[in-house]
């Protein structure tokens, strides 16, 4: 029930007790109690039909001063309780409080427009405040309609005017936040669509290439994004949020599809890979026991070509097979080894008479007489061959000692050779003949430019002596060494 409603009850609840307390008989000797003035027709038609008289139910506290002086302006009471508005230049009633002096009346209906412009300050400070703008509208429309019942005495109009001023902030507040709610609701529909589009691009790849282990985990992080941002995000429409859904609901549909079917054909290719591999194994296996070195070798290298193109099985099956092939490879390369290791200790002697040989042969460098040394070396040669052979460990270093000295009997070889080669000696003869000649023309024109002073020629006949003489002294010392 509103505060007009209740006052209203009163109001008639207190006519009633009047007419009744007026049609009583006076006690004897008791003086009639005096009738309040009846108002004029003029007076009645000129009060609003919405506001009736309103007698409090209970006392008013008393007005204090500078309420009642406020009150005064804007309005006055009269002896029998009844309360005018000043307004716009007339008065019009609001209502009745008989029984009380004039200032108690009139202070009771000027802490109703007090009340009135408590909230209207309220709403103010909200507006300033910036508060949600929900249902102030609302609240400043019940407001304006409390005042225009004029059932209260105070600056009405300017109450209306900060009414007026509080619907436009509160337009404008409300303008604002729209505003903020279109740019958050961009932003939120822009979210979605990023999830939407990522789920999207996810289930759009290749399935051969994709990481399936990286992208489940982020397709699992996107449902849970869009389950949070369904809970505790703005509200997109239900034909937004329909439409994308359906996108990213066929975007996860498809992934999973994709990963089945990859999985699926994951697990044929494993079960092929590891028959193959078993065969290759069983293959391995029944070669460990081989003693034939060289040939088993082969076959193993060939099974092992053949294991790297196989595809590869699971992870865990993989790895289990590779220890299975690859202990039966141990098993013969273990058995060639300790053969080996046999066979080194039976030639050990024959090491020691090679590293004899070597230190016999290196004696022979540097080559001084080439036919003693061609001679030695063929001796050390072949008692090399009768020693048989040496420990494989040792036979690249026994082998390079004696290559050493050879090398070196073919490089004397090789220099004894240009140096007595006819060709070689002809065409340095030719060269020394064809230097002296210009040796000995050079010579001549020098004279003749120091005879007749010529300054220039000096010079240049010099610089053509000296670079022939330096070619001279070249070709003689090669023709030295020929011979």
């Amino acid at each position: 029930m509103t505060h007009s409603q209740q006052s209203d009850e009163t109001a008639v609840t207190a006519n009633e007790e009047e007419q009744l307390a007026a049609t009583e008989t006076p006690e004897p000797g008791a003086a009639p109690a005096p009738r309040p003035a009846a108002p004029s027709p003029a007076a009645f038609a000129a009060r609003p039909k919405a506001a009736p008289s309103v007698i409090p139910a209970a006392p008013a506290p008393a007005p204090s001063a500078v309420s009642l002086a406020e009150a005064s302006k804007w309005g006055r009471a009269e002896e029998d309780g009844h309360v005018f508005l000043t307004i716009d230049g007339g008065e019009q009633p609001v209502g009745q409080y008989p029984g009380v002096s004039r200032e108690e009346a009139l202070g009771y209906f000027a802490r109703k427009f007090e009340d009135v412009l408590a909230q209207i300050v309220l709403l103010e400070h909200r507006v300033e405040s910036k508060a949600p703008a929900t249902d102030m509208q609302k609240t400043v429309n019940h407001l304006r309609e409390q005042l225009a019942e004029r059932n209260m005495v105070g600056d009405i109009r300017s109450a209306e005017g900060r009414l007026d001023t509080l619907t436009e902030q509160i337009t404008e507040l409300e303008k604002a936040e729209k505003a903020a709610h279109d740019a958050a609701r961009t932003a939120e529909l822009a979210a979605r669509e990023a999830i939407v589009a990522e789920a999207e691009a996810i289930s759009g790849q290749d399935p051969a290439q994709v990481q399936w282990k990286t992208s489940s985990a982020r397709m699992n992080e996107l449902f849970e994004s869009w389950k949070t941002a369904q809970k505790n995000g703005i509200r997109l429409g239900r034909s937004n949020e329909d439409a994308l859904w359906k996108r990213f609901r066929a975007a996860r549909t498809v992934f999973d599809r994709h990963r089945r079917a990859y999985f699926s054909q994951l697990d044929s290719t494993n079960s092929a890979a590891k028959a193959a591999k078993e065969k290759l194994i069983a293959e391995a296996e029944a070669l460990s026991d081989s003693t034939d070195w060289g040939y088993t070798a082969g076959e193993y290298r060939r099974l092992m070509d053949q294991w790297k193109a196989t595809p590869r099985a699971s992870r865990k099956d993989d790895d289990a097979l590779w220890l299975r092939f690859r202990a039966a490879q141990d098993v013969f390369f273990s058995k060639r080894q300790a053969a080996n290791e046999e066979i080194d200790q039976q030639y050990a002697a024959n090491l020691v008479v090679k590293e004899e040989l070597i230190a016999e042969a290196q004696a022979l460098l540097p080559i001084t007489d080439l036919g003693a040394a061609k001679k030695a070396l063929q001796s050390i040669r072949d008692r090399w061959d009768e020693a048989g052979k040496v420990p494989r460990a040792d036979m690249g270093r026994i082998e390079a000692g004696l290559r050493k000295v050879e090398d070196a009997v073919r490089e004397a070889e090789d220099d004894k050779w240009r140096r007595s080669n006819p060709e070689t000696k002809a065409r340095t003869n030719s060269a020394l003949a064809q230097l002296e000649a210009a040796i000995a023309g050079l010579k001549d024109d020098l004279a003749e430019a120091e005879k007749s002073g010529d300054a220039r020629g000096i010079k240049e006949a010099r610089e053509a002596l000296e670079a022939r003489q330096a070619w001279l002294d070249q070709i003689q010392r090669s023709a030295s060494d020929l011979g």
